[in-house]
């Protein structure tokens, strides 16, 4: 069960969350198995809806997904050989010295970082890999940047705190382990206007402006951005930078 300290940011926003987020790139994933001593057991701390668990169950026997809001856990899904549970990043049920990995996407920012860190040299086996991905700072195309710019400066002072050290790209942590240098990788999608719609509805930046504010920000700016986006069954390239960590357990 999540710990006194757990800040749910995403309960509200479950639903939106499980179906606008973009897809990670199966570069990622591949690399991640062959850096692992073994492919035997994955650990995935804030799964969320399952966006990375689906692709390391296609690569590992097995896989421990979990995180502290059951109501993302709800809206997960994944294969038979991956396990959800609702349970905190810093204390999981594994055994020690039991994962090849332990991998979290877009979620680190949200934990107690000593106390995750901890429970990574716990339960990662000895040359058990963490790795760690964020992504930030959408680029749209030169059309969509004025209105989307707007939207997003509309919603910036709602963004939980914890959201900086994304902006920040993860700089000054404290990183336990040996590091693993990965290659570069690229977050894109190819997305039509509601698809883009439904990513900004499943920010909890916009969530905590409509609790706020009585306003829906979406809605707010969804003619400026429609009128900049022209035929909205077109696609749109849209594209994050993302940031991969990696350290090797001892």
């Amino acid at each position: 069960m999540p710990g006194p300290g757990f800040k749910d940011h995403f309960s509200a926003v479950a639903a939106a969350y499980a179906g606008a987020r973009p897809g990670y790139p199966d570069a990622l994933f591949d690399w991640i198995a062959a850096v692992a001593p073994s492919r035997r057991l994955a650990w995935e701390a804030g799964c969320g809806s399952g966006q990375a668990t689906r692709s390391l169950a296609a690569r590992f026997e097995r896989v421990h997904a979990t995180d502290a809001s059951a109501e993302q856990l709800a809206h997960a899904r994944g294969p038979a050989n991956a396990r959800f549970a609702v349970e905190p990043a810093e204390r999981c049920s594994l055994g020690a010295a039991s994962a090849d990995v332990a991998c979290v996407g877009q979620a680190l920012h949200w934990f107690d970082l000593p106390r995750y860190f901890d429970e990574c040299a716990r339960v990662l086996r000895p040359g058990g890999v963490l790795v760690a991905w964020t992504y930030d700072g959408l680029a749209v195309p030169p059309e969509l940047r004025e209105a989307v710019g707007a939207f997003s400066d509309a919603i910036r002072p709602y963004w939980p705190q914890e959201r900086a050290l994304v902006g920040a790209a993860y700089a000054g942590f404290d990183w336990p382990f040996v590091p693993v240098d990965p290659p570069a990788f690229t977050l894109e999608a190819d997305w039509p206007l509601a698809r883009m719609r439904a990513y900004f509805a499943s920010y909890s930046a916009t969530h905590r402006h409509r609790e706020a504010t009585g306003v829906d920000p979406v809605a707010a700016h969804a003619d400026a951005i429609a009128r900049a986006w022209g035929d909205p069954a077109s696609t749109r390239r849209l594209r994050w930078p993302l940031y991969v960590f990696a350290r090797r357990k001892p």
